[in-house]
């Protein structure tokens, strides 16, 4: 991915459930919104008891606003027949900040390297099918100092850019947090700079 991108794709909210079957195999998907691998853990943990008599918990992740990090799980399955079909479709979702793990039913009669792939493949398509795509910004925080006789030109700037304020604490020192989109960082960064006695940091 370009590390100039400011926006990235993920999903609003946890999918429904949704199965394929084929030759007696029950393939289950679901797919979360996720930002840590910690979330990534217990999510497959609960599957894991929600589903204690499956045979596999085959998954795949993405995480990081600009994709750096992604791993892919076949727990058992052919090398590459699971994790990496899961994955593939992660990536043709564009999406990041992501899991989607499909649980599989052995149904007695073995599917063969092919049949498993198109199974995995179609399980987490359907479950991305499902979820909403949104659309998101990637942002720089600023901290913006000065003293309480600047308070109107600071103001006056983050009206007219519609800058977004995280937080804020104003007395005799002011202190304004702001939430800049990357592409525009570089440009609200010099304008505060260039403003007669008001500083700013990225942080």
């Amino acid at each position: 991915m370009n590390s100039q991108k400011d926006t990235y794709y993920t999903i609003d909210k946890a999918s429904q459930e949704v199965i394929f079957k084929d030759k007696g195999s029950k393939f289950i998907a679901y797919a979360f919104p996720v930002i840590s691998k910690e979330e990534i853990k217990k999510q497959i943990d609960i599957l894991k008891k929600k589903h204690y008599n499956a045979r596999h918990w085959c998954y795949a992740w993405q995480l990081g606003k600009l994709y750096s990090t992604y791993r892919i799980s076949d727990d058992g399955e052919p090398t590459n027949s699971a994790g990496a079909p899961i994955y593939g479709q992660i990536k043709s979702f564009e999406l990041t900040n992501v899991l989607v793990v499909v649980v599989r039913y052995f149904g007695g009669t073995k599917l063969g390297v092919g049949r498993l792939i198109q199974a995995y493949k179609i399980t987490a398509k359907m479950a991305l099918e499902v979820s909403k795509v949104i659309k998101k910004t990637i942002n720089d925080i600023f901290l913006v100092k000065f003293y309480y006789p600047e308070m109107n030109k600071v103001m006056r700037i983050i009206k007219d850019e519609k800058i977004l304020v995280k937080n804020q604490k104003m007395g005799i020192d002011c202190i304004i947090i702001i939430s800049v989109r990357r592409k525009e960082a570089a440009r609200i960064f010099n304008i505060f700079e260039n403003t007669y006695k008001v500083s700013i940091n990225k942080i």
